[in-house]
């Protein structure tokens, strides 16, 4: 079926559907992984976004049960430039397609995407909407200048859960809490784990198997909780979650983590860096096409080591907003120099703005989860 992508400047891409008749909007970046699309797809740190794969063949190992970051496809539509209809692995249960389409989301081949990559790295991540029913590309172009930019949007809402969960034996459980039951006494292993409150802006599944692997309790808030209610469950820890969008419209989410700063050990990812960053008194900008992979390399200043990384984001802290902060810049991105961690010893806070989880990607930054068990324990 035929159908066509239209970007904000104007240029067109010809595509074909593989999921059926359809139109999908949202800003057009792209991601350069190998495989891991389904765990891509999943992330909830890519709500509002179309994601381009820059890898040619797409779907050949399908699409299974265990490989997902949350409990729905988040991106807008799914780019690629081969779409591969007949899977080949012993865990597939279903083809991309058919995965696709069963949740409504816009799924095209064909399309030229290292012409379209090179676009986006030459003009930037931009406002784009792809269709099988309008097929005019200055219509389809004026289309895409009226769709909301994602610079000033609160996504955060749109993928925080609404109600606690815990998180037992790598999925979620929810319990029957509210603002009147959400004490110290919903742990269940208080004096056996370290008991950790996750603020979820979008948080990956992942994150959450990591932090039990490492022997946490994890109960996971919505982005909105109070600083008081996490003050109320008297946690080892407090975890920040990668989520979507823009940081600086979550102005709840920084006025609380202000007043939470130094009550009990802190460590953020991706987003989470950045919310840390913001409410330390930092400032964020909008990368011009962001960070999404999983090959980014970053520099431990701390070891001096080389980490390869998971990166998904396309706003940064300001590496300059941070001096005179008390805080220590830990981690930065090789590719370009961008801030990817820090750590405030003062308030016992740390960051990073990559993936240490992966999922996909690679694990030479694990070790963060573990640092922050060191943390609680030394607490």
């Amino acid at each position: 079926m035929k159908a066509l992508l239209a970007l904000e400047d104007g240029r067109t891409f010809t595509c074909q559907s593989f999921t059926g008749p359809g139109e999908a909007h949202g800003e057009v970046v792209f991601n350069t992984s190998m495989t891991g699309y389904q765990e891509i797809l999943t992330d909830p740190s890519y709500r509002g976004q179309m994601v381009t794969m820059t890898y040619p063949l797409i779907g050949n190992y399908g699409v299974n049960e265990d490989d997902i970051e949350s409990d729905r496809i988040q991106v807008a539509a799914f780019i690629v430039r081969e779409y591969q209809q007949y899977p080949s692995n012993f865990r597939s249960v279903s083809t991309l397609a058919d995965y696709l389409q069963k949740q409504g989301i816009l799924g095209v081949q064909e399309l030229d995407t290292r012409a379209l990559t090179r676009h986006i790295r030459k003009a930037g991540a931009m406002r784009g909407i792809i269709s099988t029913q309008d097929l005019d590309p200055s219509s389809l172009s004026q289309k895409a200048r009226q769709i909301p930019s994602m610079a000033g949007q609160d996504l955060v809402k749109s993928v925080t859960t609404t109600r606690p969960y815990f998180w037992q034996n790598g999925k979620p459980v929810f319990a029957d809490l509210d603002k009147a039951t959400l004490n110290s006494k919903v742990w269940n292993f208080k004096a056996k784990k370290y008991s950790v409150a996750v603020f979820d802006f979008g948080v990956k599944y992942n994150i959450l198997r990591c932090l039990e692997k490492v022997g946490c309790e994890v109960l996971v808030l919505p982005a909105l909780t109070s600083a008081k209610t996490v003050r109320d469950l008297d946690p080892d820890g407090i975890f920040l979650s990668n989520g979507p969008g823009d940081p600086q419209p979550v102005t709840y989410a920084v006025e609380t983590i202000k007043s939470l700063l130094g009550y009990r050990p802190i460590f953020g990812i991706c987003l989470g860096n950045q919310l840390l960053g913001l409410a330390i008194g930092g400032e964020t900008y909008k990368l011009k096409f962001g960070h999404r992979g999983a090959n980014q390399p970053v520099k431990n200043l701390l070891t001096g080591r080389i980490e390869i990384t998971s990166q998904n984001h396309g706003f940064a802290v300001d590496t300059k907003s941070m001096e005179d902060k008390g805080v220590e810049v830990t981690h930065i991105n090789l590719n370009d120099d961008t801030f990817e961690g820090f750590r405030h010893h003062g308030y016992d806070a740390f960051s990073v703005q990559y993936h240490p989880e992966a999922s996909p990607g690679p694990h030479d930054a694990g070790y963060l989860f573990e640092d922050f068990v060191k943390k609680m324990k030394k607490r």
